[in-house]
């Protein structure tokens, strides 16, 4: 593999090419000098010669003179309006400046690029591609997770205390609550949560049969058999197993009927019961004030913070997972919807155009004060050095077109005469 050209040796080049340019170019002139100095008052076709060989020196010195004076003065002479670049570069910055502000960074010069450009198309395919649309979730990834690290736990909790929890336990939320419960009730949406409460009950009851009958026998007195308290132990837990079953079984039990009721009153109470609602209302006080809420925030947002991390750093998670389809399906989509296309098109084109619209002087300042910061003399040389080479070309052209011109006036002369 070639290794890459260093910035020095790309400078040797361009300083080699410019040397044997301005030969060339000085060669061709000192050509019509000796040819013109060969033919001087010759006759003939050697007239037309010497005409030539004259008029190409005066084209050569006047694009000499025109090229050197833009990087210094001519012969080390301080004719005005020379050495342009040293001496007036702070000048030729701010026009710089201006022309860019003007041609390059307007609005409607900038939109029409964006609009060229097709960004929704272009996004769209380049997201719908796997590898793409991973890398983009791995960098949505990487900067949530850098969040959450700048996110410290003496300042989060805090926060979420005080904004979220406090205002939010605050205000009086019996009446509203009523009116919930009081939906949920009649819809009979708690009904799953009591098949599940029963469930879980004559489950835990069918295999501790030894934890109810020990307790049984525990509060038994003292002066009673133990085979007695056996006899009233067994009893009690088949009892117990027979009364979760019925639960479990009966819809219409009397305990998920009376539990119906005690819902209904207590909705009726909260939105209508003064009583009650003072009673809520303290209920929530008491809430915000016991330490147990702050260290209950406090616990919530750890676990919830390690598990964000952890799922973002693992990129087989199902969280990474989902993020990588979820880019990858928007690309897809914006890749085939022209409206969706169009959308983004123009929000693109009207973000570039406020940018260009607010900060385009900015933006064009750094040419400007980039070259007020160059010193004269090294900025003509570094210029001198990447476009002097094209530049000898007006020297050379000179030279052969004043030559060509110098043919054209020798032979319209003869004619006249």
């Amino acid at each position: 593999m070639v290794p890459p050209r260093t910035p020095e040796i790309s400078d040797e080049s361009r300083r080699r090419d410019l040397r044997r340019m301005k030969v060339v170019a000085t060669g061709l002139l000192a050509v019509a000098a000796l040819g013109y100095a060969l033919t001087l008052h010759a006759q003939g076709w050697l007239g037309f010669v010497n005409a030539a060989c004259e008029a190409a020196m005066v084209g050569a010195a006047a694009d000499w003179f025109a090229v050197t004076a833009l990087f210094r003065h001519p012969l080390g002479l301080p004719i005005p309006h020379t050495a342009l670049i040293p001496t007036r570069k702070d000048a030729l910055g701010r026009s710089l400046q201006d022309f860019v502000a003007t041609n390059f960074l307007a609005p409607d010069v900038v939109r029409g690029r964006v609009a060229a450009i097709g960004v929704g198309r272009r996004a769209g395919v380049w997201l719908a591609d796997p590898p793409h649309a991973e890398r983009v979730a791995g960098e949505i990834a990487g900067v949530g997770r850098g969040l959450l690290r700048l996110m410290e736990d003496e300042r989060v909790v805090p926060v979420l205390e005080h904004v979220v929890l406090r205002p939010m336990l605050a205000r009086p939320w019996a009446e509203p609550g009523g009116r919930l419960l009081e939906r949920v009730v009649g819809d009979g949406a708690h009904h799953r949560l009591v098949d599940a409460a029963a469930d879980e009950l004559y489950t835990w009851l069918l295999h501790h049969e030894d934890v109810v009958a020990s307790l049984v026998r525990d509060r038994a007195p003292a002066w009673t058999p133990s085979w007695v308290d056996e006899r009233v132990a067994n009893r009690a837990y088949l009892e117990a197993l027979r009364w979760a079953g019925d639960i479990r079984t009966d819809p219409r039990h009397r305990v998920r009927v009376a539990l119906d009721d005690v819902l209904v009153r207590l909705a009726k109470d909260l939105q209508s019961d003064p009583a009650m609602q003072e009673r809520a209302l303290a209920f929530q006080q008491r809430v915000l004030d016991s330490s147990a809420v702050r260290e209950a925030v406090e616990a919530l947002w750890k676990a919830a913070r390690v598990v964000l991390e952890e799922s973002t750093r693992d990129e087989g998670s199902d969280l990474r997972r989902r993020l990588t389809a979820g880019v990858s399906s928007f690309g897809r989509r914006l890749a085939d919807d022209q409206g969706l296309q169009e959308t983004v098109d123009r929000y693109a084109q009207d973000a570039a155009g406020y940018l260009v619209t607010s900060y385009r002087d900015e933006v064009a300042t750094v040419i400007s004060e980039t070259i007020e910061r160059w010193d004269g003399r090294e900025a003509s040389r570094r210029i001198e050095l990447h476009v002097g080479r094209d530049l000898q070309f007006i020297r050379i052209n000179g030279t052969v077109v004043g030559g060509l011109v110098g043919v054209l006036i020798h032979t319209a002369t003869v004619l006249a005469g």
